[in-house]
């Protein structure tokens, strides 16, 4: 099978829906339900669990569906869907790997474990990797070692809340900026249709255990499975989050660990006023993405300054809303698009190219980039399931619509991009069937003064995971803790090829445990180049669909 292109893996890297960025007053979210936190009955099962899985994993050809290639080898780790009963039913973790090269003579330093975000992300890609000239001296060092969480992709049974079907309709409307009564209505009612069907094809009595602390475990067992004393992972997103969490129950198992892209932590930011906080580090990235197309209005034609670039995107979605683009991209798939020019400014060429050829009649290069691929319809269903069942399973949420009203149109009024999209995906959480949900975990406390030199690494402009939170992350890991910053950038995820002066202090401190300082920082990778506007201007970016974010 071809291999994917370094674009593709760069892209693959980073999934997150992350949320971050405590920019708002604390909401009255009132809990729908119980919370608990980690139980000594888990715990415990976690511990014997991880003793049995010391005996290895058997490593063997990948799965022709995983698409990776003969020099990747996988394997199923085992682990009880529930650990409070590790000898009850049991589910199967995927994972792939690829050993060290030890080139150079580099000594083995172990396995390094990857989780791309999410919740929901797949993280089976991560041993491609190994081909890009980036990671070499990481992998003549490093075992690299991907795998799915529980209930993704084939770590199973997979996660689903609906008909794959019907999951990526065609031509949709996205949420209006000012939703009137009517609309709202419609949309509480299809939140709670979803949360109903979460509980009727996975079992509200499973879909239960679908939680970042039983992630945690699940990694705690593959830890000790893979051999490894103490771990040493790389996390981007909501990967962080689970790292973190990681850190702070087990710091006597902690070797090396990377925060790529950080996650605010702090409990009561878990998870609903991280939402509402994240919608201002995406209007901010729109405007970035607007201004950098007004700067090259000779090559597209959209406007000279921001605003004027908002009008010619209005324009197009006036349209779209008269008549989808080919049939099958309404204003739904023209939000999702554009909503991926705020993680990563690569893509901000074709998007600029389609708005431009769209507008001069031509909606090709538009229904290339947007319209859904059914042939992803079952991953991105499964990638959503993942993403609500953990978030909403992983802390109370407000169970009364009046409070995300009152909540979201305060906030759309300055952050309308992303406001309501966001509250309408994450709004079965209000709904969930779930009886108790679990209590966010203090990450740091007493467990960071036990922990080794870590790494925090952010751009200080992502608006998926905006600044502060790499900040709060920092500081919860105590003094160890290192933080390296990407000035003036905004690409979601920036470890891996992005930026040179970023690679290199990560390689240093995987490869040294050392890092250059308490917080240093990098100048910005350049922003792309125009492109010109001809028939190859907005070709689909090579990355699979299902290893973006999840959007509506």
């Amino acid at each position: 099978m071809r291999r994917p292109s370094r674009h593709a893996l760069r892209a693959a890297l980073v999934l997150g829906l992350a949320l971050s960025l405590p920019a708002l007053p604390p909401a009255e979210a009132r809990p729908g339900s119980p919370a608990a936190g980690p139980t000594a009955a888990e715990d415990a099962g976690a511990e014997l669990v991880a003793r049995r899985a010391a005996r290895g994993l058997e490593f063997g050809p990948c799965a022709v569906a995983e698409g990776l290639g003969p020099d990747v080898r996988c394997a199923t780790l085992r682990v009880p869907l529930d650990y409070a009963r590790p000898d009850g039913p049991r589910i199967g973790i995927t994972v792939s790997r690829v050993r060290a090269t030890g080139a150079g003579g580099a000594a083995r330093q172990g396995a390094l474990v990857y989780n791309p975000g999410g919740p929901g992300g797949n993280g089976m890609f991560f041993p491609l990797v190994a081909g890009l000239p980036e990671w070499r001296r990481v992998h003549a060092a490093y075992d690299l070692v991907g795998y799915a969480p529980r209930g993704v992709g084939r770590s199973g049974p997979p996660l689903s809340c609906q008909d794959p079907g019907q999951y990526d309709p065609a031509p949709a409307k996205a949420p209006s900026a000012t939703p009137d009564a009517a609309e709202k209505a419609a949309r509480v009612a299809a939140a709670e249709a979803y949360a109903r069907g979460c509980a009727r094809r996975t079992g509200p009595d499973r879909l239960a255990h679908y939680t970042t602390l039983n992630n945690v475990r699940d990694l705690h067992v593959l830890r000790a499975a893979l051999g490894e004393p103490k771990l040493n992972f790389m996390g981007a997103s909501y990967g962080t989050y689970l790292g973190a969490v990681y850190a702070t129950l087990h710091p006597a198992h902690v070797r090396r660990m990377v925060f790529d892209s950080a996650v605010d932590p702090a409990p009561d930011r878990v998870w609903y006023r991280d939402n509402l906080a994240q919608a201002p580090g995406f209007e901010r990235r729109w405007g970035d993405f607007r201004a950098w197309v007004a700067r090259h209005h000779a090559t597209y034609g959209l406007g000279t300054t921001p605003g004027a670039v908002l009008a010619s995107y209005e324009r197009v979605r006036a349209a779209l809303d008269r008549e989808p683009a080919g049939g099958t991209v309404g204003t739904g798939q023209l939000h999702a698009a554009y909503l991926r020019a705020a993680y990563y400014d690569e893509v901000w060429p074709d998007r600029a190219a389609a708005l431009a050829a769209f507008l001069r009649g031509d909606p090709g290069p538009l229904v290339a980039l947007a319209a859904p691929d059914p042939a992803a319809a079952a991953e991105g269903e499964n990638a959503t399931a993942a993403y609500t069942a953990t978030l909403c399973n992983d802390a109370p949420w407000p169970a009364d619509w009046e409070t995300w009203d009152r909540d979201n149109t305060e906030l759309a009024r300055t952050a309308p991009f992303e406001t309501w999209a966001n509250a309408f995906l994450n709004l079965p959480c209000a709904h969930w069937p779930v009886r108790e949900r679990q209590r966010p975990v203090d990450v740091g406390g007493a467990a960071a003064a036990l922990l080794p030199r870590t790494l925090v690494v952010a751009a200080e402009r992502d608006g998926a995971t905006p600044y502060p939170g790499a900040l709060e992350l920092q500081r919860r890991l105590g003094s160890e803790a290192a933080l390296v910053t990407e000035k003036g950038a905004g690409t979601h995820g920036v470890v891996g090829g992005r930026n040179d002066c970023v690679d290199r202090h990560v390689e240093r401190y995987l490869l040294t445990g050392d890092t250059s300082g308490w917080r240093v920082t990098c100048a910005p990778h350049p922003e792309p180049a125009p492109v010109s506007l001809d028939d190859r201007a907005a070709k689909a970016e090579g990355h699979p669909r299902a290893l973006l974010p999840p959007v509506v």
